[in-house]
């Protein structure tokens, strides 16, 4: 899949604070080590994204971000305010870091639009015709507003996760997450989601991405991160990473998934 010239967005200023600061995190699913002493620090938008091979921790790194996901050890500091380490997390966050899955989750009983509308309702407390201007807003950006209707079946797999990229834009996030976006759909319509991806990190959205879409990563990416094992193994500019990777075990992974 072919991609233009990368692009960048113009002037974007980097705060004294980060967006996302990660120092020292652990994770464990009993006895298997899940996350091993990561550090990582998002600035305003930035756009990140991770790669690796199945199980190096890409997944529940970003699903610990935005509390999800518990950690055992370290902190996770999200806008000046410290992630809990205790069940249930911090409330709140969600709302702040829009997150988008592999599988799309949108309920099924529910029309797209009415999908839109329901966390900004429940969770932002806004009148419904606001909730309803704001949800066919981004359904319009993601130029799916003529599906708004329909319920989550009656379309596409592209389709289903642009909703669901709208569904997340409409609660205002300050950072997006996105979780393997393109694994669940066909190829012939990865490339109207990644588009929609492309456009939001030309805005400027700060952007978090595990994915394996390489051609994606060199445009859009300011920094590649490599995770195997649960570790932070490499980072990089695009550049660096794709033409002259330092360790073997990235060097490894790309040969493989680039065919080279």
């Amino acid at each position: 899949m072919s991609f233009p010239a990368r692009i960048d967005t113009v002037a974007r200023a980097v705060p004294a604070a980060p967006v996302i600061e990660v120092s020292g995190l652990n994770k464990w699913y009993g006895p298997y080590h899940a996350l091993r002493d990561i550090d990582l620090t998002v600035a305003q938008g930035e756009r990140i994204v991770i790669a690796g091979p199945s199980g190096s921790g890409k997944s529940t790194l970003i699903r610990c971000l935005n509390g999800l996901e518990t950690h055992q050890k370290g902190r996770i500091v999200v806008h000046g305010s410290e992630l809990s380490r205790a069940p249930g997390g911090t409330p709140g966050i969600g709302a702040e870091i829009g997150m988008v899955f592999q599988q799309f989750n949108l309920f099924p009983h529910m029309t797209i639009l009415e999908n839109c509308m329901l966390a900004p309702m429940r969770v932002r407390g806004l009148p419904r015709a606001e909730a309803e201007a704001r949800a066919r807003q981004f359904l319009d950006k993601v130029r799916i507003g003529a599906q708004a209707g329909k319920y989550p079946a009656m379309l596409s797999g592209g389709q289903q996760q642009r909703a669901a990229i709208a569904r997340a834009l409409c609660m205002r996030p300050r950072v997006m997450l996105f979780d393997e976006p393109t694994s669940a759909l066909d190829p012939e319509v990865i490339r109207e989601v990644l588009d929609v991806m492309v456009a939001l990190a030309a805005e400027g959205m700060t952007m978090i991405c595990v994915t394996h879409e390489m051609g994606f990563a060199r445009e859009v990416a300011d920094r590649m991160i490599f995770m195997d094992e649960g570790q932070i193994v490499e980072e990089a500019p695009p550049a660096a990473f794709f033409d002259a990777p330092r360790h073997p075990r990235t060097q490894h992974f790309l040969s493989r998934i680039l065919g080279a």
